[in-house]
Parts: structure tokens; C-alpha cells; sequence
């Protein structure tokens, strides 16, 4: 069964995902609902802060190293593509066994 969220990509270097960011938010929290990622974050959308702060938050949530995100499209927009450099099946795997966890949550 592939069962990939919606939001993910698998590519030959990893995994591509689609997101929607909220910078200057009242609180940092990945969510996810209706096939759609959103990531909230307090930093505001200056200097780039926002996007280390979005890639902060899927590094922690998802227990992977910074250093293997990079944002590549949408850097200064809302909707934006982040790539995961890694082993696609490994990286899709906990994605989706996080997007279990947050789905039971509500």
C-alpha cells in the first residue's frame, strides 16, 4: 500500500512536501487535515526567519536533521515546496506514521 499523504513527494533523493505556512502566529504547531500540511510559526516572514522556523518545527517533529531540509519554491510565499534530502521510503515512512499520530489527535 503506498498511502503517501497527499503533501508528499517521493523523488530519487528524497521527499518532496508541500506546505502552507503561517508566520507571526500566537503559537508554533504543525498541523494536518484535508490532505493539507500547515505549519504555524511565531517568527515573522522577515530575513527568512519564518522558513528556519517552518524547518525547525518539521525537524523536531519529525526527528530528522536540519540540514536536510532546504525550501525550493515559495520562499517568500505562504505555499511552499521543501525538499528532504534522505532514503525516500525511510522519509515517507515517518512522515506518515506522524501524520497518524496528528490525524487521532483530531
Amino acid at each position: 500500500m503506498s498511502g503517501d499523504p497527499a503533501f508528499v513527494r517521493r523523488t530519487v533523493t528524497g521527499v518532496t512536501i508541500e506546505l502552507r505556512a503561517q508566520p507571526r502566529a500566537r503559537r508554533t504547531a504543525l498541523t494536518y487535515g484535508g490532505g493539507a500540511l500547515k505549519a504555524q510559526v511565531t517568527a515573522p516572514a522577515e530575513d527568512g526567519r519564518a522558513n528556519a522556523a517552518v524547518i525547525e518545527l518539521l525537524a523536531a517533529a519529525w526527528k530528522l536533521p536540519k540540514s536536510a531540509f532546504a525550501v525550493t519554491r515559495g520562499a517568500t510565499s505562504r505555499d511552499k515546496v521543501l525538499s528532504i534530502a534522505g532514503e525516500p521510503q525511510l522519509l515517507a515512512a515517518r512522515i506518515m506514521e506522524w501524520t497518524r499520530a496528528a490525524g487521532s489527535d483530531g
